[in-house]
């Protein structure tokens, strides 16, 4: 029987392979393979564990093997595959057997001395890679089954210690799982709008309770349909960061395919939920302004996913954007373009997924009362500018939606805005029809653009004149067109009509300070 276990670094990993000899000799344990100090220890742990669970460990000199020797095996996850494969290669020797057609099986998990199991980080990536080499089977702690269970096709035994782990080698009726798509965890009280899945809707995150701000509530609505980026900006307790705190309840469930990506990366990081074995909701990640490259990229010497990734198919939420350093802000452009970064660290690299979408808030200037007609003004032009070069003009380029949230706003209107559940049925109406094309609107590729998002001749009129007069660039001219395409989605219209091409020029034109920081 083949034994490997998982060694993570990055996203993708790699299959360890663990071999045993029994050889003559005074007994002791030699391991080879490039282990870090948590797997040399590892040896201590096992011997205790194997004693301690009723079994004799084997009273001559151990040899166990880690391949592919060049890489540097970490973590305490090979604990269990380890003693499994002393006790596997013990038992077929004394019983003189030699295993001619060995079947190759997963094993992770972490021993106490007493035996029991603990639950290892990263078992969801290595049943995804274990599954895409071949290997069916994988026998886990019982805390980690029900991700392990979340890979199409894997068959799972889920172990509370070192005897139930030993005795479902030889038993393959132990093993459950190899479920398809269709079985894939769903959170209780999910909410079904036109075919498209909604979490449970959080009261606490309502959108009915937020008061004259419907053009921001309108902006999120497009927002999450599309996947858009945005930029919210205005003075201090106008309510943008509390509008955009809420956005998570307009967004759909991931489907399941979506979901496996996003899961396998919060596997790696160890922070995967035992009551979402499979992250259908979409991530919403918020940093502190202090947060470094290294923590928004990620890196470290295993190349850790950071925030961007860690938002992937989800929102990456900066609050109080311009407190963030210029160099993270630059940094966001590439992955943003892209959809995913590569990390290179001690002569390997790694690319994760990155398709996040961008919401940002922040204050018009430094002391937040610019333009305000009740409050004066205490910055100077230059301190505003400078305020505002820290987005730089090609990060700015790369959000589609720019709201102005000004106090006037209360002035002007008095209500309260759309229910969640009413904002949820045009959502999921746009989500619906991108789903069937492939992809979000926002993430239209030019040729995407020029098939989905044609205009007649008099909305062609309207967008000639809005480039005139806002000097838009081409990535602008192409996101007016994206989010003309997801209003007219959310309308149903199979055009894009001119009241969609107008209202994406709204959201889309220099206005406010965005004046001043263009130099317009």
């Amino acid at each position: 029987m083949q034994i490997f276990s998982f060694s993570p670094f990055g996203y993708e990993g790699s299959l360890v392979t663990v071999e045993v000899d029994l050889r003559r000799g005074i007994p002791a344990i030699d391991l080879i393979g490039l282990a870090d100090g948590a797997v040399k220890e590892s040896r201590e742990r096992m011997k205790s564990a194997i004693r301690n669970s009723g079994f004799e460990f084997p009273m001559e000199r151990v040899l166990i093997s880690l391949s592919p020797a060049d890489l540097k095996k970490e973590g305490a996850g090979f604990d269990l595959a380890l003693a499994l494969a002393v006790l596997e290669a013990d038992s077929r020797k004394n019983d003189g057997e030699i295993d001619m057609n060995p079947e190759p099986i997963l094993v992770m998990g972490e021993l106490e001395l007493s035996g029991a199991l603990r639950p290892v980080k990263a078992v969801h990536a290595a049943a995804a890679t274990a599954a895409a080499a071949g290997i069916r089977k994988c026998i886990v702690s019982s805390a980690n089954a029900a991700e392990a269970r979340e890979v199409t096709g894997m068959k799972v035994f889920g172990a509370t210690n070192l005897g139930d782990a030993f005795e479902a080698l030889s038993n393959p009726d132990f093993f459950t799982g190899g479920a398809d798509e269709s079985d894939s965890f769903v959170p209780e009280n999910s909410v079904l709008i036109d075919g498209v899945l909604f979490p449970a809707e959080n009261p606490d995150l309502e959108f009915g309770d937020i008061k004259n701000q419907q053009r921001l509530v309108r902006a999120l609505q497009i927002a999450a349909a599309g996947g858009h980026n945005l930029l919210s900006f205005g003075s201090p307790g106008c309510g943008k960061t509390l509008a955009l705190q809420r956005f998570p309840n307009l967004l759909p469930l991931l489907t399941v395919e979506e979901a496996q990506s996003v899961t396998r990366i919060h596997s790696l990081a160890g922070l995967l939920s035992p009551n979402q074995p499979l992250m259908r909701v979409a991530p919403f990640r918020m940093p502190h302004q202090t947060a470094s490259i290294e923590g928004i990229c990620g890196g470290g010497t295993s190349c850790r996913p950071g925030e961007i990734s860690l938002s992937h198919n989800g929102v990456l939420f900066l609050d109080e954007a311009a407190e963030f350093r210029s160099s993270v802000l630059q940094m966001l452009r590439v992955p943003l373009e892209s959809g995913c970064i590569t990390l290179s660290r001690a002569g390997r690299s790694t690319t994760y997924p990155a398709r996040f979408q961008l919401l940002m808030a922040t204050n018009p200037c430094p002391c937040g009362n610019y333009g305000s007609p009740t409050k004066i003004c205490l910055c100077s032009a230059k301190s505003v500018e400078q305020y505002w070069r820290k987005f730089s003009a090609p990060l700015l380029d790369r959000i589609d939606i720019r709201v102005n949230v000004s106090s006037e706003n209360s002035e002007r209107e008095n209500e309260n805005s759309s229910s969640t559940a009413e904002l949820r049925v045009q959502i999921a109406s746009a989500v619906k029809i991108q789903r069937i094309r492939g992809k979000k609107n926002a993430a239209f590729t030019p040729q995407d653009v020029l098939e989905f998002c044609e205009i007649d001749k008099e909305s062609r009129g309207i967008l000639d004149e809005a480039i005139s007069k806002n000097d838009f660039s081409q990535r602008a001219i192409s996101g007016i067109l994206k989010l003309s395409r997801t209003i007219a989605d959310m309308d149903g219209s199979e055009k894009i009509c001119r009241v969609h091409l107008e209202e994406a020029v709204s959201f889309r034109s220099n206005v406010g300070v965005l004046e001043l920081f263009s130099g317009e």
